[in-house]
């Protein structure tokens, strides 16, 4: 068995696969590129659903990978288990349509025992297989030569996620020997494919021949795939002989660094689970902060600050009582920089994220520790000694703060917590979660029909606006026909077309089919990629039209100007971003249409106004230099020597399309655009907005688009201007400032007459006293403005000391507020106002609490006011 480092069998992994003929895919981002169902990339096949559901047709059927991925599915094991982890990465073959189980399983075998590879003792390898699977058992029996004896036949050894492609799948483990062996003789689980620490599985080879259709049904896959999956950390802990994961290269450096930093040794058995979490949880804060997501309340940006917090609290524990985690990050970079450079680049950003997050986290910690104290005292005064569980739980969810911590402030008041209901609001949580995430994983039914699109069709459309060309496809409900009648709907392809297919945000083209006669034969209404690219036009047919017929393709001019300009001035907004806001701005999403364009990008904080105004300004100016935009096509590796600008998480072939205006913006685009930069004529910002985890939306127009949003604004104004009766725009604000000055006056006086009035009716209720077993009551229903009024009211029935309680009770309109007042003779009489409110409350059809001294309540039964003073004297009575 061959001494790895983590990178040197990252890289043999892919040469091995390099040398097998395998496109080398580079790891995809963690955030998901157009895909919703997924929360993060959390696997090596989640990058390749386009292939294996056949939408997209890969220029090489065989791909490699190392791809980094995220789970957060039970992030309370990280650093208790061996091998849980939140970051890792996984080592993948992929065959779309290609070869199958036979190379699969032999590739697998060569890689793990041949001695130019890993050389592992082929006796200490076992393998799982599906029961019904005949072949694959076969294959490891008879190709291989695996004993029988490490053959074990495991029900579960099918992988299947609900709709989509699935099969059996084929297990390696690998026997670390009887020291590692945790379970007893005989132990149900104590055997290869077992929950036992003894035998690891290392790779996971997964043979896609089946679609589980809706109804619960598998056929077979028109295009048969490969997938495979091996831990990099798994297969890392085997070469260097380590007890778990954590005593790898991949972690020792970030712990080491942790032990400098907190005086603490790793080797201390208490210790040991904090400096793991850390280990562990800074690398997924960097590496997912590096690709654009960014801490939040929420999604994938709830999952960063509940790691960086895990973070924080095991830093506590190790007695780091100070931001640390900065301190980590050029670890994590120097111990990935071969393969994923990335995190050294990004290294200023993650720095900046991560140390404002534990700043914030420092003080909402402080905030909770006084939270838990106003608990603590009201639980106190109530002479009660155990916390509820969903206060606990609060304070854990809303405020962040631990229930460790909670336990160590409790416990020093003789306080304890309710377990079993934080429990039970802890088991709420995860349900809402795995509700929220039940869609990971889905994958799309894989059809044949896209797979049977081979035919070549070449987009015309950067240099041409129309074009004479042949029908060569027509799918009509989902199969290929010959022919469409008039008023069908249909997908057809042309041996060539000016249509611009929807991709990279931007729109597909819309135009009419005629033919040699300029008869219109069909409108179309959108235009899609095809497997390898091709335009795929949907339309909607006026004439007959058949295959292999000749027709006349235009597009809508005028609507593709409109695009062009839309689609240029996304350039200029990007590279502004970066100039105004920071070079941490990326693209998140675009989408360019004709009437506006949308530009979402990731930031940490709202654009402010003035900032707005700068954006716009310096494009404006960039449209008024009347640049020349130029594109090239050029190879990916001179597209980067000449600064060109990747879009946040696209995957790019050998050949690409720089898009350059001067030297001011250069990206890798394959839209079409304006000659120069002039033809947008006008650019303006609509609104900017935050849509997620630290991601912002602008919305803007151009051209034709900005001219008619000025001229709707101009519209409105004028349109005021006559209602305010002002000769000019210019005395609009003067006008509106004095407008507000008289509503603030009319205001004034009309709060000033209300209090008047219930002052005037307050001297009569004041005089409207009950005495009840010695406790003076007025309970009395007042016409106020609204309860601030009512307040004042019983501050001055306070200091005047008219009655031992006070009712009130206020109606307004479909509403009703009551307040309570207990001076100090009632409360001494073990009255307190927040249960006589709780008591006459339910009369209103309302609800309410408050202080031992004063409380208040609000409801939807006005009818029921009357009723509610009525059970004052009878609340007084029973508790007097």
């Amino acid at each position: 068995m061959k001494k790895l480092t983590s990178s040197e069998l990252r890289q043999l992994f892919l040469d091995f696969f390099k040398e097998k003929n395998h496109h080398i895919e580079k790891s995809a981002s963690l955030v998901p590129i157009e895909d919703p169902t997924l929360l993060w990339i959390n696997s090596g096949v989640a990058t390749m659903k386009k292939y294996f559901d056949g939408s997209v047709r890969p220029e090489n059927r065989r791909i490699a990978s190392s791809q980094k991925s995220i789970r957060t599915n039970d992030i309370e094991n990280v650093g208790v288990t061996a091998r849980h982890h939140t970051l890792f990465e996984m080592l993948g073959n992929f065959s779309i349509g290609d070869y199958f189980k036979k190379e699969a399983i032999e590739w697998a075998w060569d890689f793990l025992t041949g001695e130019q590879w890993l050389a592992l003792d082929p006796d200490k390898l076992y393998i799982t297989v599906y029961p019904e699977d005949k072949e694959t058992y076969a294959i490891w029996k008879d190709k291989i030569g695996v004993d029988e004896s490490h053959l074990i036949e495991e029900e579960e050894n099918f992988w299947d996620i609900g709709e989509g492609p699935c099969g059996p799948d084929t297990e390696i483990f690998f026997d670390r020997g009887e020291t590692f062996n945790n379970l007893p003789e005989g132990h149900e689980e104590n055997y290869p494919g077992g929950e036992n620490e003894r035998w690891l599985e290392i790779w996971n080879l997964v043979f896609s021949e089946f679609n589980h259709k809706a109804d619960d049904t598998y056929v077979p896959l028109p295009n048969k795939n490969i997938d495979t999956g091996m831990g990099l950390e798994r297969i890392v802990s085997i070469l260097q002989d380590a007890p778990t994961n954590f005593e790898t290269d991949l972690f020792m450096p970030i712990i080491n660094k942790t032990e400098d930093l907190s005086g603490k040794k790793y080797e201390e058995k208490k210790n040991k689970v904090s400096f793991k979490v850390i280990a562990d949880h800074i690398r997924a804060l960097a590496f997912a902060i590096s690709d654009g997501a960014l801490p939040s309340n929420e999604g994938r940006g709830y999952v960063l600050r509940r790691l960086l917090r895990r973070s924080v609290m095991h830093g506590r524990k190790l007695t780091i009582d100070k931001p640390f985690l900065t301190q980590l990050i050029p670890i994590v970079s120097e111990i990935m920089s071969e393969h994923y450079p990335e995190v050294g680049e990004n290294r200023e950003l993650i720095e900046k994220v991560i140390l404002s997050e534990e700043k914030r986290f420092h003080e909402t910690l402080s905030d909770g520790l006084n939270k838990v104290k106003e608990l603590v005292e009201e639980l106190k005064e109530k002479g009660q000694s155990k916390m509820s569980g969903k206060d606990a739980f609060q304070l854990y969810d809303t405020y962040g703060f631990p229930l460790e911590l909670t336990e160590e402030v409790v416990e020093e008041e003789n306080i304890t917590i309710n377990y079993k209901e934080f429990d039970a609001e802890m088991q709420k949580q995860r349900e809402r979660a795995r509700l929220a995430r039940q869609t990971e994983n889905s994958m799309a039914v894989q059809t044949s029909l896209l797979n049977e699109v081979t035919v070549k069709s070449t987009f015309i459309g950067y240099n041409q606006d129309e074009t004479t060309t042949t029908l060569i496809k027509i799918i009509k409900d989902e199969a290929f026909v010959e022919e469409i009648e008039p008023g069908e709907s249909a997908r057809l392809l042309f041996e060539e077309s000016p249509f611009y297919a929807e991709k990279g945000g931007q729109v597909g083209d819309t135009g009419l089919i005629l033919n040699e006669d300029k008869t219109v034969m069909a409108e179309i209404l959108n235009v899609k990629s095809g497997p390898e690219g091709q335009p795929i036009h949907d339309v909607k047919v006026r004439k007959k039209m058949s295959n292999n017929e000749t027709y006349y393709l235009v597009i809508d001019k005028h609507r593709r100007r409109l695009i062009e300009r839309n689609h240029t001035a996304t350039h200029l907004l990007h590279q502004t971003l970066k100039e105004v806001l920071g070079n941490h701005v990326n693209q998140a999403g675009s989408l360019v249409e004709d009437g506006q364009l949308r530009f979402d990008f990731t930031h940490f904080n709202q654009v402010t106004e003035e900032e707005l105004k700068e954006m716009e300004k310096q494009v404006n100016q960039k449209i008024l230099e009347n640049i020349r935009v130029e594109t090239t096509e050029t190879t990916i590796d001179k597209a980067k020597e000449m600064g060109a600008v990747a879009l946040f998480g696209e995957k790019y072939g050998k050949h690409v399309r720089v898009v350059s205006i001067n030297d001011y913006s250069k990206e890798l685009c394959g839209g079409t655009h304006v000659e120069t930069t002039s033809e947008i004529g006008l650019f303006k910002i609509l609104s900017e907005s935050g849509i997620g985890a630290g991601t912002r939306r602008i919305i803007a127009r151009t051209s034709e688009g900005a001219y008619q949003w000025i001229d709707e604004q101009l519209n409105i104004l004028n349109q005021t201007s006559k209602l305010l009766r002002v000769q000019s725009l210019n005395e609009l604000p003067i006008r509106v400032e004095g407008l507000q000055k008289e509503l603030k006056d009319a205001n004034h006086v009309n709060e000033s007459l209300h209090a008047k009035l219930a002052e005037s009716q307050a001297e009569d209720i004041f005089k409207k006293v009950t005495d009840i077993d010695g406790i003076t009551v007025i309970a009395e229903e007042i016409k106020a403005k609204d309860m601030n009024q009512l307040r004042k009211l019983a501050d001055k029935w306070k200091q005047n000391d008219y009655s031992d309680i006070l009712v009130l009770g206020l109606r307004n309109g479909e509403k009703v507020n009551l307040i309570a007042s207990l001076n100090d003779k009632a409360r001494q009489n073990e009255m307190k106002a927040g249960n006589l409110i709780k008591f006459i409350s339910p009369y209103i059809k309302g609800g309410g609490g408050g202080r031992d001294d004063f409380a208040q309540a609000g409801g939807k039964k006005p009818e029921g006011l009357s009723e509610a003073l009525q059970a004052v004297p009878d609340w007084v009575e029973k508790n007097s």
